[in-house]
C-alpha cells in the first residue's frame, strides 16, 4: 500500500516539474524528466533528467538547480502535500547508458 503511494505521488511530481520545465526553459535543449525518487521520509526528492543534445547538460543542470525554489513552489501548488521536500536535479546516467548500449547493438 505505501508503495503504490509513492509511485503516485512521484509520478504527479514529475507530471508538475515536466509541466515546469517546459514552460521556464529557452529551447535550447530537450530535458525530460525520466526518474523521480522520494525518500521514504518524505524529505527529499531526486529528479532525475536526459537532455538533448548532450553538449547542453551542464548547463541546464545549472539551469534547474538554478530554479530550485520555482520548482518546489509550483509542487507545493500542484499537490496537497504538509511538507515541501528538498528538491535536487541529477543527469539520468543510467538512462544515457541504455541508450548507449542499444546504440552498439
Amino acid at each position: 500500500m505505501i508503495n503504490n503511494r509513492k509511485k503516485k505521488l512521484e509520478e504527479e511530481i514529475r507530471k508538475i516539474v515536466s509541466s515546469f520545465i517546459n514552460e521556464h526553459t529557452n529551447r535550447t535543449s530537450l530535458i525530460t524528466v525520466t526518474r523521480v525518487d522520494v525518500s521514504p521520509n518524505l524529505a527529499k526528492v531526486d529528479l532525475y533528467v536526459t537532455v538533448f543534445p548532450e553538449s547542453g547538460e551542464e548547463s541546464a543542470l545549472n539551469f534547474l538547480k538554478r530554479k530550485r525554489p520555482e520548482v518546489k513552489e509550483a509542487i507545493k501548488k500542484g499537490m496537497n502535500i504538509r511538507r515541501i521536500p528538498f528538491v535536487d536535479f541529477e543527469i539520468d546516467m543510467g538512462e544515457k547508458n541504455r541508450q548507449k548500449i542499444n546504440e552498439l547493438l
